[in-house]
């Protein structure tokens, strides 16, 4: 607490620097690493819990990236004086607040996630391959853009876990493997991403994983409503 009032005290860039650090403390190994067993034997509550944290993580990381790049590089403003942002995940369909996102069925909800997921990997990719290129940027916003990259491919990994876990249980159907070979085909992300400003990239990345985390929340509480909430 000391520590943080510090920062505070000291700017918003130490505020951040601050979040960065304590983040990267906190921050345990892959939510479930390929070939680990005991993931296995993990409840799925435990297993719901591990992949929030995570999906946490990864949302502090991009908000504190996202005001560093938007300090740096102000966003683009069209003719019309208002931001030029169009998302790369804009075409896709997702759940438009709480509400609804807890009526629509588990195995969509569950798909949903998947696929943002998904469709961030390959423009984070060369996101970060953009990032090597800038001089004037700091080495921690660079660390902090590929420690993101690598998270995200960790979360969809452990929430595949989490899905097999559901399915083996008769918790949700096998239907989600039907959902992906039917959409994966037609979408694509990166074109739209390779015509955004940095600080517009991140604060769409910011704004899907926020999503991402409210909605495996919501997945939990509607597959175990015993935690009430």
């Amino acid at each position: 607490m000391a520590l943080a009032r510090a920062a505070g005290q000291a700017g918003p860039g130490a505020a951040l620097a601050l979040l960065w650090l304590l983040v990267r403390a906190a921050a345990p190994p892959a939510v479930c690493a390929p070939g680990d067993s005991g993931c296995l034997r993990l409840s799925v509550a435990d297993l719901f819990d591990r992949v929030i944290r995570h999906s946490g993580r990864i949302h502090s990381l991009s908000t504190a990236l996202c005001a560093e790049l938007e300090n740096r590089f102000p966003a683009r403003d069209n003719e019309l004086g208002k931001p030029a942002r169009r998302c790369p995940t804009a075409g896709m369909l997702t759940p438009n607040g709480k509400e609804y996102a807890q009526k629509i069925p588990r195995e969509e909800l569950t798909y949903v996630i998947l696929k943002l997921l998904h469709a961030w990997k390959e423009p984070l990719s060369h996101f970060n391959q953009h990032m090597e290129h800038h001089q004037e940027l700091p080495d921690d916003s660079l660390s902090k853009a590929k420690q993101i990259s690598k998270m995200v491919h960790e979360l969809e990994t452990g929430i595949e876990k989490v899905t097999e876990k559901m399915q083996s249980m008769g918790i949700i159907s096998n239907s989600l493997h039907g959902m992906a070979s039917s959409e994966a085909a037609g979408f694509s992300s990166t074109n739209e991403a390779n015509m955004m400003s940095d600080s517009d990239f991140i604060h769409c990345f910011k704004r899907d994983s926020n999503k991402v985390q409210c909605y495996l929340k919501i997945l939990k509480c509607r597959i175990m409503p015993e935690n009430s909430c």
